[in-house]
């Protein structure tokens, strides 16, 4: 009798498959780990942008930033708070706040209306820190 021909993997080539797998794991996985970090960061910035351009289109309308009290939110609804800007666009400025790349608020204060701060306080939500925990900062000219 005749035995037909088997085909598969041998052990010793699933083995070397496995190593080989778990080697390139070991070389690529930092490198992509550290570039989500860096990703987040520039995310952040560039949202930090965006809400800036969108604080300065209600500067041009209403005359001054919103105060701190009024927050971000003025942006996409017309403050209730005092003062309350003499020209607002009715579809706002911005649909929504956005919150940064580790789901925080991002920080807003105007002391006077002519400057503002901008801020995401990083991963750990709190100010200061260093790596993925510093501050991305934005602030008015």
């Amino acid at each position: 009798m005749k035995r037909g021909h088997v085909t598969g993997f041998t052990l010793l080539e699933m083995t070397l498959v496995l190593l080989l797998i778990g080697l390139l794991a070991t070389l690529v996985v930092p490198r992509v780990l550290g570039r989500t970090a860096e990703a987040r960061r520039v995310r952040a910035a560039a949202e930090l942008q965006m809400l800036s351009q969108a604080l300065e289109g209600y500067r041009l309308d209403a005359g001054t930033y919103p105060t701190t009290a009024q927050g971000l939110d003025a942006l996409v609804r017309q403050p209730a708070l005092p003062p309350r800007p003499a020209r607002w666009r009715p579809d706002g400025y911005l649909p929504s706040v956005p919150h940064d790349p580790w789901n925080h608020p991002y920080q807003y204060a105007s002391s006077d209306g002519r400057h503002f701060t901008l801020r995401s306080l990083g991963a750990d939500g709190a100010p200061g820190g260093d790596g993925e925990a510093a501050d991305v900062d934005v602030d008015a000219p």
